[in-house]
């Protein structure tokens, strides 16, 4: 369920059924679904009676009830409990009601569009061209199979632009430090969108890393101190998967343990099988 289907099923109704369809349920409704939403899309939740009246406008108690039994008798809301006055919540849930099966209203808009390209004799696809949800999913898949590199800005949803420019500051990190080793970096420069946003999404929005942790964490990288790190953390998983690690070895001096009682470093062997092993993962 999302807001999509649920405002293309009710226009779709109203398209069908003029007569019964009024503006009051048009606000009623599209103000349960943004009031699901903000709730985190709950399946079962209150409507509360006094601030729906308030947003919508309508002044009348009578009125908001008749207007409430309406939705429920043509199945957009599904009633749980009813309220017992004006200042208590219906309990209901939104219900994807979708009896118009034979989408009069996308006929309609097909009839309509193949009119006036006939009485106009040109093409005006890009006009009239319908974006359903399959063509809005299409063109995410295309970004999200898109090159780090080929990603502009403008392309992005406004929740997404803080997570690419992380991981768009990671991925030159990761190519200079292989060109100070000579080494190739073709596959960290042909690296896609969603293999290099998305753990830096669930790293700030599961791991609860901030911004702070992962700008100390870039500098850390960056310095001569990690030169142990750099030729294991070329992609956002792996430095996902290292961050504890690296947020620790980050925090002390040199990049190494900052205790008197430590008065040996690690073996050339110990180093490479620990390479080996993270290489590995």
């Amino acid at each position: 369920m999302n807001g999509y289907d649920l405002s293309r099923s009710f226009i779709d109704f109203s398209f069908e059924n003029p007569n019964r369809i009024k503006p009051n349920h048009y606000a009623l409704f599209f103000f349960a679904i943004e009031h699901c939403n903000r709730l985190g899309w709950k399946k079962v939740f209150g409507l509360p009676t006094t601030i729906s009246m308030e947003v919508i406008g309508i002044k009348s108690y009578n009125t908001y009830s008749k207007t409430f039994n309406e939705l429920v008798e043509f199945g957009f809301f599904k009633c749980f409990e009813k309220s017992k006055n004006q200042y208590s919540s219906n309990i209901i849930a939104l219900s994807n009601f979708d009896k118009a099966l034979d989408k009069a209203l996308d006929k309609a808009l097909i009839k309509h569009t193949s009119k006036q390209r006939e009485s106009t004799r040109q093409s005006i696809d890009s006009i009239n061209k319908q974006i359903n949800k399959e063509q809005i999913n299409k063109e995410q898949r295309t970004i999200n199979n898109s090159l780090m590199t080929e990603i502009k800005i403008s392309d992005l949803e406004d929740f997404e632009i803080e997570y690419f420019k992380i991981s768009q500051a990671f991925q030159k990190v990761f190519i200079k430090n292989l060109e100070e080793k000579d080494a190739p970096t073709e596959k960290v420069r042909n690296a896609k969108f969603k293999e290099f946003t998305n753990p830096i999404r669930l790293m700030m929005q599961r791991d609860k890393i901030t911004k702070e942790q992962l700008t100390q964490v870039f500098k850390f990288l960056e310095s001569p101190e990690a030169d142990f790190w750099k030729p294991i953390i070329l992609s956002t998983e792996k430095l996902r998967k290292n961050f504890n690690q690296l947020i620790l070895k980050s925090k002390t001096p040199n990049g190494i343990q900052n205790s008197k009682k430590a008065k040996f470093q690690y073996s050339e062997n110990f180093k490479r099988s620990v390479f080996e092993k993270l290489q590995s993962q």
